[in-house]
């Protein structure tokens, strides 16, 4: 059979309650999504005008322009998050830094940097998946169920 709760216990409740809620940040929703739209704005301008100065300024074709910019945005994530510029730029837009493919390799760059003073292999190599590698698994792992079902659909001609 459970005790009654006394005043005193009650009292605490209460008073931790309070102090939660006087910690615990709020956050405006739309203020929120106006930065990430902002941020993930200003990343994919940047990564288009670099798309439009390989493929005109540079000659290259679409598909290896493509890859320029990719690499040159993956790049410079890795660079700024060296530099500990990117956690900025994430903490101010959210999602809008973290989804695009800086935000991916902001998640592999991290790691290495902060874990590098433990050495290259139990630093670096060990730490540097943290974050990206259950992506990168759960992406594989996806993309050859996806290509099962693909194969096995075209076999029995449904596809």
């Amino acid at each position: 059979m459970k005790e009654p709760k006394s005043k005193e216990k009650i009292n605490l409740e209460k008073e931790y309650e309070e102090y939660v809620k006087t910690i615990t940040p709020t956050h405006n929703l739309y203020l929120q999504m106006l930065k990430a739209f902002i941020t993930g704005g200003i990343i994919c301008v940047v990564g288009q005008v670099l798309l439009n100065f390989a493929s005109k300024q540079m000659g290259m074709d679409k598909e290896t322009a493509g890859s320029f910019c990719s690499l040159t945005l993956v790049f410079l994530s890795v660079l700024l998050t060296g530099l500990n510029i990117y956690p900025s730029i994430v903490k101010f837009g959210g999602a809008g830094a973290l989804v695009p493919i800086t935000g991916f390799a902001n998640s592999v760059a991290a790691p290495a940097v902060e874990f590098k003073k433990e050495g290259q292999v139990f630093g670096i190599g060990c730490k540097i998946f943290t974050i990206a590698g259950p992506v990168i698994l759960y992406g594989i792992f996806t993309s050859w169920l996806l290509g099962l079902g693909y194969w096995i659909g075209k076999a029995a001609g449904w596809i």
